[in-house]
């Protein structure tokens, strides 16, 4: 008897403690009144705000397309892009980020709290683009150059002919003096800023991974006497005359003296110290190991729209709550009070958790959070159903609490056991709106089960006692 009364004051502080968590704000203005009027120095509980989604508190959705065309493993150069994308956007601030994989050359890219669309493209499109690409053999040239000059002499006899039609159209969209090898800035590992010893010129030093070294040394082998040309976001780096472009006059590129190991290269030209240093910062941000372009579909949401979706959706959770509570009451009656009375104390811990992880929230994840507040009860009804059968019986309110939780057991455990095996379906195959879903009834399917099995038990074993033998119309 003495246990159950500790649990139970256990199980009272476990519930002032998430609810204050989960909500502070009344709690921290009673500690400032009681400081202002006693001279206290009593702390405040710790505050730790709800991680919000982007359609909670406004924000931007990109989509961009990667060009896979010269890439030969497009899982592993879209996950690189990913990675270099979220470091990226991680490195301006941007809360709980979202970058994402759609298909199979798509990148998601949800940027909470930031409603500027240009700035978020920009923020992105600053992320360079980093090749190495090796000198065409003369045929290559003359089949590109060609096919230019064709397109060039079409369009003078008929300014208006769909050039697109013709064949091998397509070409003419390369570069005709380079094309690209396999080395791009994936197997880049970092860029620091160097300076000649004899000119005195910042230069940029390249370090490449394990990998990156391997390829960097064989492309430079089958390239001994032949320039190498180093493209950042599609420009060359090594400009003679200043123009940013690649033209019939503009055709240099270091030449390889040697084959080169050890994974280091050096990005050499008239460049000043802070334009060096910029483009080294880039460069460790994360050089794009594929190519992306402007985004093919973009979207903001307001914050205002994102405070009025928050809004109804705590209604929303209020009521869902409120009916659970006045069902339980009128057909469980007072174990159906208790029970309700765990469930204000299952939405406290659920909260206090999602806080703590944390779960960012969003419209989904609070609608898997509602459903979990009227599953939580699913319990309850198993063990109330079984309990009314033992007491028809005509068994001892004790045993007949003993037993409605024993024999309810297997079918609770069962069907929870079911849609948490579901949840981790949604959440490991399903898109980000739906993994949101998934995840917060997980969580509140579990918190759930403690509230049913633990807590509603604890308050049975408390307030009901002998006097409820005589006025068993309660129960």
């Amino acid at each position: 008897m003495q246990q159950k009364y500790y649990i139970f004051i256990g199980v009272l502080v476990l519930a002032i403690l998430a609810g204050i968590f989960s909500y502070p704000n009344y709690y921290n203005k009673g500690i400032d009144v009681l400081n202002h009027k006693l001279s206290w120095t009593l702390p405040h509980f710790v505050e730790k705000l709800f991680v919000l989604g982007l359609d909670l508190q406004g924000g931007v959705t990109l989509v961009y397309q990667a060009d896979l065309s010269q890439t030969t493993d497009k899982s592993v150069a879209m996950s690189g892009l990913r990675d270099v994308i979220e470091r990226r956007v991680n490195m301006f601030g941007v809360s709980e980020p979202v970058v994402q994989i759609q298909g199979q050359d798509r990148l998601l890219v949800e940027l909470p709290g930031v409603t500027n669309v240009s700035q978020a493209i920009q923020m992105i499109g600053q992320t360079p683009y980093l090749e190495f690409d090796e000198q065409r053999t003369e045929a290559e040239t003359k089949t590109i150059t060609d096919k230019i000059k064709e397109i060039q002499d079409a369009l003078k006899k008929d300014p208006k002919a769909d050039i697109t039609k013709i064949k091998d159209f397509n070409l003419v969209q390369e570069n005709p003096y380079f094309k690209p090898t396999e080395l791009t800035g994936k197997y880049l590992t970092k860029a620091v800023v160097i300076f000649d010893q004899t000119t005195y010129k910042p230069q940029i030093q390249l370090q490449f991974n394990s990998e990156g070294d391997k390829i960097f040394a064989d492309i430079t082998g089958r390239n001994i006497k032949k320039p190498l040309a180093i493209f950042l976001d599609g420009a060359s780096i090594i400009d003679t005359n200043g123009d940013g472009k690649i033209d019939g006059q503009d055709m240099y590129a270091p030449i390889v003296q040697d084959k080169i190991t050890g994974g280091r290269a050096v990005i050499t030209g008239d460049m000043s110290n802070a334009t060096a240093t910029s483009l080294a910062s880039r460069l460790n941000s994360g050089a794009l190991p594929v190519k992306i372009g402007s985004p093919i579909s973009q979207e903001s949401v307001g914050p205002t729209l994102g405070a009025v979706s928050l809004q109804k959706s705590l209604v929303a959770a209020l009521y869902g709550l409120l009916a659970v509570v006045i069902f339980m009451v009128v057909f469980y009656r007072f174990p159906g009070l208790l029970a309700s009375l765990a469930l204000v104390i299952y939405v406290a811990i659920a909260l206090s958790i999602f806080k703590l992880i944390p779960v960012t929230m969003s419209l989904s994840g609070i609608g898997g959070f509602i459903l979990s507040i009227g599953m939580a009860v699913d319990a309850n009804i198993l063990i109330f159903a079984r309990m009314k059968e033992e007491i028809k019986l005509g068994k001892g309110l004790g045993q007949a609490i003993d037993e409605g939780f024993k024999r309810a057991w297997p079918s609770i455990r069962d069907s929870n056991f079911n849609s948490l095996i579901v949840c981790a379906i949604l959440f490991t195959v399903a898109t980000s709106f739906i993994k949101g879903f998934a995840f917060t009834l997980a969580i509140g399917i579990i918190v759930s089960l403690f509230s049913a099995i633990f807590i509603t038990r604890i308050f049975l074993m408390v307030f009901v006692g002998k006097w409820a033998e005589k006025a068993k119309w309660l129960l």
